[in-house]
């Protein structure tokens, strides 16, 4: 079990859940790939920009936030890694939906795209030795460490998931 000073309480519904599988880091990241890629590679042409309630991201949108959080947070999880000390920023889930362009974006594309950057991921953390994963640095005004942020990846695309079944599918 990672100690809760590992992270903030915030992200505690996503790592929880997956680290209680007993599973890696890479085990969990491979695994939730193929989760999402099943869920995706077969959906409608006329769900992709679907939305199912006013103000809520349509899947496109939803997809492109996965892919930029995997991406702001793996650039913390090499600063951490790195041993770097500087307090990094937030970063605001929201505004980079809103000007991502999304609805002119080709839906299979996304879909290479999330997977090219989980592929990008699980090689990052392949290289960080066990003294890395332990390293811990600031985010968004948080504490958190290598390995929290390995799990949180895996949880936070799981969770996501788990709406799209729940409310879009």
């Amino acid at each position: 079990m990672i100690p809760k000073n590992e992270y903030a309480p915030y992200y505690a519904q996503y790592i929880q859940a997956i680290e209680k599988n007993g599973k890696s880091i890479i085990e969990n990241l491979e695994l939730a790939q193929t989760a999402f890629k099943k869920t995706f590679e077969n959906l409608p042409v006329e769900k992709q920009n679907y939305a199912y309630a006013e103000g809520k991201w349509t899947l496109k949108e939803l997809i492109q936030h996965i892919i930029d959080t995997e991406r702001v947070f793996c650039y913390r999880a090499l600063c951490f890694s790195r041993s770097d000390k500087t307090s990094l920023p937030g970063f605001d889930e929201d505004l980079f939906v809103e000007n991502a362009a999304v609805d002119v974006r080709n839906f299979e594309d996304l879909l290479e795209e999330m997977a090219v950057v989980r592929a990008g991921t699980i090689l990052l953390y392949k290289s960080f030795s066990e003294e890395a994963l332990l390293r811990i640095g600031v985010g968004s005004g948080n504490e958190m460490s290598v390995r929290a942020l390995g799990y949180l990846f895996s949880g936070h695309q799981i969770h996501h998931l788990n709406i799209v079944k729940e409310r879009y599918l």
